[in-house]
């Protein structure tokens, strides 16, 4: 649906999109905006050095004044999304990744939910999970915590968990200087705990507002390095926040990591026949604190070292196969 109405000199909220490697979906995404009832806004798409996505986007906006290409060359999400910030106009910034999808309540609940308290730095949302995934269907609360406090510590230990499709006023995302581009994963975790120590609140509107989407793709890659970049934002955490408490939650993240990290090394050594060596990183690694199941593998496995390799390879598969 295309709205009749023409782009306001300063649109009420910026949506910004990075959609490399998205082009099949980016549409979807332009109009899962068009379709919310809250009009006032402008979406920026960022194509991130991928020449398909232009095309794709530019068929949405020869009909809809609102929605603006913006090429940049590949530089990676959070450069993608700083491009984004430096042509944004407006005073509230949304995020939407370009294969994800914002339902129609969106805009207008998000909106309503920030403006209602002018202190408030930024406002989360609960999602839906869609695509290739064992989880369709289900929240993002039901596997990340989004309960319960919303203090600087309770997003570095995880135990409140900020959904990607946030809305932020725009002077915090200045305050705390955008997204780190030097992150090659978890920026979004990373811009939270920034934006987290600011001292300002932070708020929720509990009802899912967005579909996530999950695609196919190497879950032992991802999670590795998904892992090696959470411990590096949380060392990066830890020398911001020296001196105050949450430093040291920071600090036991990071060996966390780095731990974790060490458990998805292992297994993929033992996976690929280095079974030896792959024991010896899952040991100093202390995957035996991973579940009660764990507890009892890491001795099977010492005893039995054979058995490493075919019992964690059927593991890769159950967990590859949920998605």
């Amino acid at each position: 649906m295309i709205s009749p109405f023409p782009a306001s000199p300063v649109p009420a909220v910026s949506v910004i999109m990075p959609a490399w490697g998205v082009a099949d979906l980016v549409g979807e995404a332009l109009e899962s905006l068009q379709a919310q009832a809250f009009r006032d806004w402008e979406a920026i798409v960022v194509d991130d050095g991928d020449p398909a996505v232009g095309p794709a986007v530019r068929t949405y906006a020869e009909g809809d004044p609102r929605i603006r290409f913006e090429p940049s060359p590949r530089g990676g999400v959070s450069a993608a999304r700083n491009h984004a910030l430096t042509v944004a106009r407006a005073p509230l910034i949304a995020l939407l990744d370009g294969d994800d999808l914002h339902l129609p309540g969106y805009l207008e609940r998000m909106v309503a939910a920030i403006s209602a308290d002018p202190a408030l730095a930024l406002v989360t949302c609960d999602a839906i999970f869609t695509g290739q995934t064992t989880r369709a269907g289900k929240r993002f609360s039901d596997y990340s915590a989004q309960d319960g406090e919303r203090s600087l510590d309770a997003i570095v230990t995880r135990r409140f968990n900020i959904f990607i499709a946030a809305i932020m006023r725009r002077e915090v995302l200045d305050a705390v200087g955008g997204f780190d581009e030097t992150l090659v994963a978890a920026e979004d975790l990373d811009l939270w705990i920034r934006i987290a120590a600011l001292g300002r609140p932070i708020g929720r509107v509990p009802e899912p507002l967005a579909l996530y989407r999950r695609r196919p793709g190497s879950l032992s890659s991802s999670a590795l390095r998904l892992r090696r970049a959470a411990a590096m934002l949380y060392d990066k955490a830890a020398l911001q926040l020296a001196g105050r408490p949450e430093a040291i939650a920071a600090a036991a993240m990071a060996a966390t990591m780095r731990d974790e990290a060490g458990w998805v090394e292992g297994e993929d050594l033992v996976i690929a026949g280095q079974i030896r060596a792959g024991l010896a990183l899952l040991r100093r690694s202390h995957a035996e604190r991973r579940s009660p199941r764990w507890r009892v593998m890491m001795p099977l496995f010492s005893a039995m070292p054979p058995l490493a390799r075919p019992l964690l390879a059927w593991r890769r598969r159950q967990e590859l196969a949920e998605g």
